[in-house]
């Protein structure tokens, strides 16, 4: 084969290559935008969320989604002064406790595509991420995680995991009975494609993950890539289940502003409608 030939085999690749990352690639837009409430928990784990506590806790018994209680129409409707008193958060609230955070999905045959554009807020109390001033996070909670449809990522959130009053600061967070698909973007660049079964790991995921974020004068925008055939299977025609995390002003550990349950629909109704490419 002379250079000619084969100057033109290559650049027909080169072509093909870059019209498939350009058709993988959604025009976020042309993506509808779902902004979603986040907030600073406190020390509200899933056993207060079940408890006597939490005047919602039998409206859950019945079915009742987080989401649909609080954020119901649209608007946020949640106790924040008692969340950033003293019983709720012990080691100090945050100036800000909740932010919206707009979330834009796609998908086509083999990528789900997950789009995040938010203000991270100053004027929280933990500082302990000298790294990171931001990070954020997905995760897909499967079928078998407690409340998984209803509760979303809370489902990890116990009172016994690191940083919680007096709990061991070596268990981390964990979603037994069942699993998580954990995809994470730090503003330092790294990228985690990790799982949360019976303790929190930020690799080994099954998701293929990629994620590319940054900010331009005071909002982030991350932008995700995982394959539906992860650890946690998306299916085209479901809803899947989802949450969203937050570390903003150099947070670590619970100190984080996180989503109730939502879901994203895959040519299925949602909380937020994924795009089909």
């Amino acid at each position: 084969m002379n250079q000619k030939l084969t100057t033109l085999f290559v650049t027909a690749a080169l072509m093909a290559i870059a019209s498939q990352a350009a058709l993988a690639a959604p025009d976020w837009s042309k993506v509808p935008t779902k902004n979603i409430p986040v907030i600073h928990p406190g020390v509200a784990p899933l056993e207060w969320v079940q408890s006597r506590d939490h005047s919602g806790a039998s409206a859950l018994k019945k079915g009742e989604t987080c989401a649909g209680c609080h954020f119901d129409g649209g608007k946020l409707d949640i106790d924040l002064k008692r969340l950033a008193g003293k019983e709720m958060e012990p080691k100090g609230a945050p100036k800000t406790m909740t932010f919206p955070v707009g979330v834009q999905s796609a998908y086509d045959a083999n990528n789900l595509y997950v789009r995040l554009t938010f203000k991270a807020p100053a004027g929280g109390f933990d500082h302990s991420d000298k790294d990171n001033e931001v990070k954020a996070t997905v995760m897909f909670p499967n079928d078998k995680v407690p409340l998984a449809e209803q509760a979303g990522c809370w489902g990890a959130c116990h009172k016994d995991a690191r940083t919680m009053p007096g709990a061991d600061e070596k268990k981390t967070k964990y979603a037994t009975p069942g699993a998580m698909d954990l995809m994470q973007w730090s503003s330092s660049g790294k990228v985690s494609d990790g799982a949360v079964t019976d303790k929190r790991n930020m690799d080994g995921g099954k998701a293929g993950v990629t994620a590319e974020g940054g900010k331009s004068g005071d909002t982030y925008t991350v932008t995700f890539t995982r394959k539906l055939a992860g650890g946690v299977n998306l299916v085209p025609g479901k809803a899947v289940p989802f949450g969203v995390a937050i570390h903003a002003d150099h947070a670590g550990g619970r100190f984080h502003h996180v989503s109730f349950g939502h879901t994203i629909g895959l040519g299925a109704d949602g909380d937020v409608k994924a795009a089909k490419q």
